[in-house]
């Protein structure tokens, strides 16, 4: 679970801001967004298939249902044939994915364009790599 504390939003600077008792809109800066946001120390960092994975959660709400962040990972295939759990829109930043879904149907989305996949998806994740920005809402605040 990705939890963003009043600390680590300090830290983050733009991302969210609190003033004593005020809450502030979590902003993601053109600096943010050209990569220096995986620079915050809470940025999740794994492995796959090789490469580096970076995470870091921008913003999570106050019910635990809804958050939003940055994404970049490298090359990857993965069969999900399980739904996908949760509603996530996503903005690519770099690089594109493949979304192959259980029908067969084909959608290519390039950096540049947004695409929503829904929880009950689906289908086939194939990508060279890419950056994105996520925003997930999960009904029980599970995936998050």
């Amino acid at each position: 679970m990705r939890i963003v504390t009043t600390a680590c939003a300090a830290l983050l600077g733009s991302a969210i801001a609190f003033a004593g008792d005020t809450v502030k809109p979590a902003e993601m800066n053109r600096a943010d967004l050209d990569g220096k946001l995986f620079q915050h120390p809470d940025t999740e960092k794994t492995e796959r298939n090789g490469h580096e994975v970076l995470d870091v959660t921008s913003l999570l709400s106050s019910d635990g249902k809804f958050a939003s962040g940055m994404y970049r990972a490298g090359p990857s295939r993965w069969e999900i044939d399980e739904p996908y759990g949760v509603d996530e829109f996503m903005y690519f930043l770099e690089g594109s994915v493949t979304l192959t879904s259980a029908d067969g149907s084909v959608q290519v989305i390039e950096a540049g364009e947004a695409v929503t996949i829904p929880k009950e998806w689906t289908g086939m994740w194939e990508t060279e790599g890419y950056t994105k920005i996520w925003v997930i809402y999960s009904q029980d605040g599970s995936g998050l």
